[in-house]
């Protein structure tokens, strides 16, 4: 089975795997963002996190290579009442547009192997406004003995030299370490070993 094809069975099942709320972490950064500003939602799945960014007044773009979640996505935005533009790609080998975003939220982008996350992290960087603000969530390699949710390869997982290194010399960096109880859906639940970035270009 191919990874396409692992999460489009993932994300065919009934409800929305992560839930409908947004990203605890994500979520507390409402105070940081401009309504009327662009903003971009990385492999986004079922649209929770790109849709909160629309309801707080922001134009999103949601990409992610799964029809199957972008279908949920745009229903989900459509009870909301917001409107989400979608995009099915693999962000991988997708052509990311130059200094176009405001903002850009990468909450649990952790299915790249180290290579393809050098391309994620240089598109980001590309795909950011001067000025514009990179919002990430990922798991530590402590994550391995939690085991609830997340990859099971420690290449995958992020250290903080691993993201001072990718975007230390951007204008502000905050990094937070720390353990803690989430609860997103069936596919993020209980303690869980995080990492969180805020840093603005």
């Amino acid at each position: 089975m191919s990874e396409l094809e692992r999460w489009e069975a993932r994300f065919s099942a009934p409800g929305y795997l992560f839930g409908l709320a947004p990203n605890e972490f994500l979520a507390r950064q409402a105070h940081r963002l401009k309504p009327g500003g662009t903003a971009l939602s990385i492999a986004d799945g079922e649209g929770r996190n790109g849709v909160w960014l629309a309801e707080r007044g922001l134009d999103v773009l949601s990409v992610d290579f799964s029809p199957t979640a972008l279908a949920k996505a745009q229903a989900l935005a459509a009870e909301r009442g917001v409107t989400l533009r979608t995009v099915e790609a693999d962000v991988v080998n997708w052509t990311w547009p130059a200094e176009a975003f405001d903002v850009v939220a990468a909450i649990f982008i952790q299915f790249a192997s180290p290579d393809a996350r050098l391309r994620i992290f240089a598109g980001i960087r590309q795909a950011l406004k001067p000025g514009g603000l990179l919002l990430m969530q990922g798991y530590r390699p402590e994550q391995l003995t939690y085991r609830t949710g997340g990859p099971d390869k420690a290449e995958n997982l992020y250290t903080r030299s691993l993201l001072t290194e990718a975007f230390g010399d951007f204008a502000s960096v905050a990094i937070d370490e720390h353990d803690s109880v989430i609860r997103e859906g069936s596919g993020h639940a209980g303690m869980s070993a995080l990492i969180d970035l805020v840093a603005r270009k």
